[in-house]
């Protein structure tokens, strides 16, 4: 005979003491729970609180870029014109000013034919760019409202490796179903940070936030932030082999970026210091003896300040004011502390032997030299040694193309820092040629015009009706 199997048998012992209550049910086991006052308090940390105090003040910047699309070869057939094709954009920013003042990227709006800025409550306005750095990889827009919620600033000097950071940012705007920024929270990892990768943008990502705070596509100008709650840096990229955050993210030092953005609203743009030396960068592979032996000068431009102080090719800068420079990348950063007009004292190694030299910050050769507008929405300058020598143009004359607008830029396949060496069959030999010869083509059928780009000659076909 099978024994049968047993059902299982639960005991459940109760152990009363004399004099004590009876266990309460789960019903006033919720009920017994801390008022909402006491939960807020228990949950409450220094991260809540600094969320709180800058959330307000971020904002999703939506962008929509306008490109020309080339007519299908059936479109063609038929004389049907080229179409347009709208890109939507989107990225973060952040409020400085209570009458629409806000910071983000300039890779986020760059090229942009139409902004908007949706604030926490999404509520949308127009925005318009009032200026944009895209060497620092900074821009400054600015809405039509008054009494906004403004982000506190702090300061980039002096960080903690290890403190908290937060990042405060929209990675996917709307798509996740409401207007609240997302929020994610690490430590400062490093500062210093100099990115050699390519990064979202195209600016000069040195001296760099490193943090581990998950930073993602569309965080992209919004606010990094201390455990008080105040802005010290803008994300601005992200080093990933796929696209999404890895734990190694970057900011912008919020003292640089201010300085950025000042320029920007006082001025328009942003005056990059000079002083005519091009150094060399650390090579993937390099040795530690590389990236600590200093700047080493490959060229000094004619007649620019760091010629006018002596300073020669091969010479190796080792000190700018307090700042140790142990490669390239510390010259770049230092560059962006530096600002035009003033005297710097630079420690430099000649051979076996240290010497002191005072160099005075300059404009970029091409800032101050001048400019002629052709059909109103392109600017030239000629080219000069110096600005040869700067942009390392092969061309020994032409004219350089300082500033164009998008619009004209998409239809005649031109771009700032292009060099106009040829029109048709006639040499370019300055701005002003270059201007005469554009004006008289008007009307008069099919322009080529040859440029030199990246060290590349390239031609463009177009007309001016």
């Amino acid at each position: 005979m099978t024994p049968r199997a047993l059902a299982p048998v639960v005991l459940l012992l109760v152990i009363a003491c004399e004099g004590a209550s009876p266990a309460p049910s789960i019903a006033q086991a919720v009920r017994a729970d801390p008022s909402p006052e006491a939960i807020s308090a228990q949950r409450r940390t220094a991260i809540t609180d600094a969320v709180a105090k800058v959330a307000p003040a971020v904002v999703t910047v939506q962008t929509e870029v306008v490109q020309r699309v080339a007519a299908s070869p059936f479109d063609f057939f038929f004389g049907a014109p080229a179409g347009q094709q709208v890109t939507p954009g989107l990225g973060s920013g952040f409020i400085i000013r209570e009458d629409g003042v806000i910071v983000t990227n300039a890779h986020v709006v760059n090229n942009a034919q139409k902004i908007s800025v949706a604030l926490k409550d999404g509520t949308t306005y127009p925005a318009r760019l009032v200026g944009m750095d895209p060497f620092n990889d900074l821009a400054v827009l600015k809405i039509e409202q008054k009494k906004l919620p403004v982000a506190v600033l702090g300061t980039s000097r002096g960080l903690l490796i290890g403190e908290w950071a937060i990042a405060i940012g929209n990675p996917y705007g709307f798509v996740l179903g409401n207007t609240e920024p997302s929020v994610t929270a690490g430590v400062i990892s490093a500062t210093g940070r100099n990115l050699a990768a390519q990064s979202e943008g195209s600016g000069v990502y040195v001296d760099m936030i490193q943090t581990d705070a998950s930073i993602n596509p569309g965080n992209s100008g919004g606010p990094l932030v201390n455990a008080l709650g105040q802005v010290i840096g803008v994300n601005s990229s992200i080093y990933s082999p796929s696209g999404g955050s890895v734990g190694l993210g970057f900011a912008i030092p919020i003292d640089r970026a201010m300085r950025v953005a000042n320029d920007l609203l006082e001025h328009g743009k942003v005056r990059r210091p000079w002083i005519g030396v091009k150094v060399d960068v650390p090579q993937p592979g390099a040795t530690r003896e590389d990236l600590l032996s200093g700047a080493t000068v490959r060229q000094v431009v004619p007649e620019s300040p760091a010629a006018t102080a002596r300073i020669q090719a091969g010479d190796v800068l080792v000190r700018s004011r307090d700042r140790v420079l142990r490669n390239g990348y510390d010259w770049e950063a230092e560059l962006l502390e530096l600002r035009v007009g003033e005297e710097v004292p630079l420690v430099v190694r000649r051979g076996t032997r240290e010497f002191q030299a005072r160099v005075r910050i300059a404009d970029y050769p091409e800032v101050n030299a001048p400019r002629v507008a052709v059909l109103k929405e392109i600017e030239l300058v000629s080219l000069t040694p110096a600005i040869r020598a700067e942009r390392g143009f092969r061309n020994a004359r032409g004219a350089l193309i300082v500033n164009v607008a998008a619009r004209v830029s998409d239809d005649l396949g031109i771009q700032a820092g292009d060099l106009i060496v040829q029109i048709n069959n006639a040499q370019v030999t300055d701005a002003q040629q270059a201007k005469q010869m554009l004006e008289s083509l008007t009307g008069r059928g099919f322009i080529r015009m040859f440029l030199e780009r990246g060290g590349r000659i390239v031609y463009t076909d177009f007309s001016i009706r």
